[in-house]
């Protein structure tokens, strides 16, 4: 029922995945745009919140003529005509009407949740026709000692079709490293009336990237392109080799992952670590860097809690083995969070890898740490303090932002693809302006409501803490680099949110590249200034102006927008 997912809760949920336009989603979405190379919308995000308030709004509205609003065809007709409008809108570089959408219904057949979803694509399927309209069912199959049980397949695919839904292909999830058997392939086929040749198998594999490569040798594509009657489509051959280059550095990249030797042991000090999910996007930068590295990816989670004194007291094993990783780290990264709980810890963190020349990356919460880590024992301001974390702090170096409200909590924050200007004369020094190929401004997603306090800005910055990256009007600090040490960066962005298989993202590529040596620090950097191209469309980076007549333009068009059924408001 939420209308995004920006209040729920990392260690429930997972991360909050922040899209170009500032929309808080699924974490789902994320591996959409990092598999695909795509660029997605909030409308490509629906829930049972934005359809339910769409059609509550028409209702109130008169929209419906004085008929009774109900589920069938009210709520399946607003699911449907949202579906048919956002699969037409250009999500990459070609600026051209996709010609396949891609469309996940999450959770599980015959939950009440997903009902009316359900029978919004049974109506679906007619209303688009029979060759517009493929289904895929995924599927657990257990392994029982040895053994592949069917029946919960069977089960699933036996409700899936008496809600008026055949499957297509069933994807057979299974957990473990045995490949799908023949014979558990065609009693799955029996049983579930489809061809054996529409039975696919996922099995555990070395690496998550593998799996495209797996679902191909099953003849996967072929497949849909009959279904789909692909081949009437006129596809250019700039478009074929495109696909066909893709497909072979897709390639190089997870059989050359298998190869590596040399180790990269990165921390993660956060305050979500019980569901790694909750920093899915980080993860995934890491390992996108250590494929580039040619590193084996090796990443350690300490709970910043307990690095903390209070620990080494009640909880000494724990407080201990924190702290064993920490020191032992090549690279210690301190990702976003909001509120008190661990900060400390992260700050001893920090501390550790400032003073003992450990690379370093701080992202959004983790930038402002640092920022308050320099302040108390660089500036002698011992009681600096974020206000975010106490409400009247005496020097409060981070303060909540201006324009953003107090009162409400979704979709209020600074959100959204955001530029930053490197500061004159940082060409000649800063490894960060390097890794974005020497650009003069760069665009990261944000979601934060704190920012560092203008008027201590001058004392950091003739300390020695230089921030080389500030908005477009200079006032607000985004990047944050130390000349003096190895790999010490900080950034207000989150510039995850924008890394990809073949395109890391430039920070995380650093900060993986400088805990495997300097050595691959300054191939990376080089191999960056050649190479680095932005992984968003063009009309995407435009000026904070710009960025806010869109979103006036947006809200004036609002009415009418919703007159027609087509908007989440």
């Amino acid at each position: 029922m939420n209308i995004d997912a920006g209040t729920m809760r990392p260690t429930e949920h997972g991360e909050v995945y922040v899209l170009n336009d500032g929309g808080e989603v699924d974490l789902d979405l994320g591996n959409y745009e990092r598999y695909l190379d795509v660029t997605l919308s909030r409308d490509n995000n629906i829930t049972t919140g934005k359809i339910y308030r769409e059609v509550i709004e028409k209702e109130r509205r008169g929209d419906y003529l004085g008929k009774t609003v109900q589920i069938i065809p009210h709520v399946t007709n607003a699911i449907q005509d949202w579906i048919e409008r956002v699969s037409k809108i250009p999500v990459d570089e070609t600026d051209e009407e996709p010609d396949v959408c891609i469309v996940e219904l999450g959770g599980t057949v015959g939950d009440i949740e997903s009902a009316p979803f359900v029978e919004a694509m049974r109506q679906f399927q007619f209303r688009v026709g029979h060759e517009n309209f493929a289904l895929i069912h995924v599927s657990l199959v257990p392994d029982m000692h040895g053994e592949q049980k069917t029946k919960p397949t069977q089960t699933t695919v036996h409700a899936l079709r008496g809600l008026g839904l055949l499957p297509d292909l069933i994807a057979c999830r299974l957990l473990s490293h045995q490949p799908l058997e023949i014979p558990t392939r065609e009693k799955i086929s029996l049983f579930c009336h489809v061809s054996k040749e529409q039975v696919v198998g996922v099995h555990d594999l070395s690496s998550v990237y593998h799996v495209p490569l797996l679902l191909r040798s099953q003849g996967i594509v072929e497949y849909l392109q009959k279904r789909l009657n692909l081949g009437s489509l006129h596809i250019s051959k700039n478009m074929t080799d495109r696909g066909t280059m893709l497909a072979r550095k897709w390639k190089e990249m997870t059989t050359g992952q298998e190869r590596f030797f040399d180790d990269v042991n990165i921390v993660l000090v956060g305050k979500y670590t019980d569901l790694k999910d909750s920093y899915m996007s980080v993860v995934k930068s890491l390992e996108h860097s250590a494929f580039r590295c040619q590193r084996k990816l090796v990443l350690q989670w300490v709970e910043s809690s307990d690095l903390e004194p209070e620990t080494q007291e009640l909880h000494p094993a724990r407080y201990h083995d924190a702290w064993r990783a920490v020191v032992g780290a090549g690279g210690i990264l301190v990702p976003g969070g909001f509120g008190m709980r661990g900060t400390e810890g992260m700050i001893l963190a920090i501390k550790w890898a400032r003073e003992q020349k450990v690379p370093f990356l701080g992202i959004c919460f983790g930038f402002q740490l640092a920022v308050v880590e320099w302040a108390r024992n660089v500036c002698g301001l011992s009681n600096a303090q974020s206000g975010e974390l106490v409400e009247n702090a005496e020097t409060p170096v981070i303060i909540f932002m201006p324009e953003i409200s107090k009162t409400h909590m979704g979709g209020t924050m600074r959100l959204g693809l955001r530029p930053t200007v490197f500061q004159p004369g940082s060409e000649a020094w800063s490894k960060a302006r390097r890794l974005y190929g020497g650009a003069g401004k760069i665009w990261e997603r944000h979601r934060h409501r704190y920012e560092v306090n203008p008027t201590f800005i001058e004392k950091l910055e003739g300390s020695g803490m230089e921030f080389v990256g500030r908005d477009e009007k200079g006032e607000r600090m985004q990047v944050m680099e130390l000349r003096d040490h190895p790999f010490f960066m900080g950034f207000q962005a989150h510039p995850e949110f924008c890394t990809r298989p073949l395109n890391p993202s430039p920070p995380f590529l650093g900060f993986v590249a400088a805990a495997s040596g300097e050595s691959v620090l300054e191939q990376q950097l080089d191999l960056q200034m050649q190479l680095y191209k932005p992984p968003h469309p063009e009309h995407s980076m435009v000026s904070e102006r710009e960025i806010l007549e869109g979103k006036k333009e947006g809200m004036q068009g609002e009415t009418h927008v919703l007159v027609n059924g087509h908007s989440d408001a």
